[in-house]
């Protein structure tokens, strides 16, 4: 609970520091990516001295942007880590027990929860997911 409320808390004072601007400026753009098996001195935005990939598109992100240095996975697999990161919320409040969804899973996140991508769209922002989703997924038959 007490994270759910950090998480909200947090999320709710970012939306209204984008409010702040000029009502003529757009709103910052917000890349997050969530990678498999990459370790934080991998990238060389991260560990320039070491840093074993060359990745110039991310650290030219990193140097107009702000890099999110200090976070936590809240699993080690990535179902339970992007249940977390979606909806603020611990991944064992889910009824995955254990593993990864795949295919035409039943959805994980329930339908009247908020995510974070429902709190930007309501803010006038437009999102997307690419890549891997493994948080279930109902396709309606004909």
């Amino acid at each position: 609970m007490k994270r759910s409320m950090q998480f909200c808390t947090l999320a709710a004072n970012l939306l209204l520091l984008g409010k702040t601007t000029a009502a003529s400026s757009p709103p910052p753009n917000i890349v997050f990516i969530l990678a498999d098996d990459l370790g934080y001195g991998d990238v060389h935005c991260l560990n320039p001295q070491r840093g074993k990939i060359p990745t110039p598109n991310l650290d030219k992100l990193a140097t107009e942007g702000m890099i999110f240095t200090d976070a936590h996975s809240a699993s080690a697999v990535c179902t339970p880590s992007r249940y977390s990161i979606l909806t603020g919320r611990y991944n064992w409040r889910t009824h995955l027990q254990s593993g990864v969804l795949f295919g035409f899973s039943p959805p994980l996140i329930a339908k009247e929860r908020l995510t974070v991508a429902e709190l930007l769209k309501k803010n006038g922002y437009s999102t997307a997911c690419i890549g891997k989703w493994h948080l279930g997924l109902e396709l309606p038959y004909r």
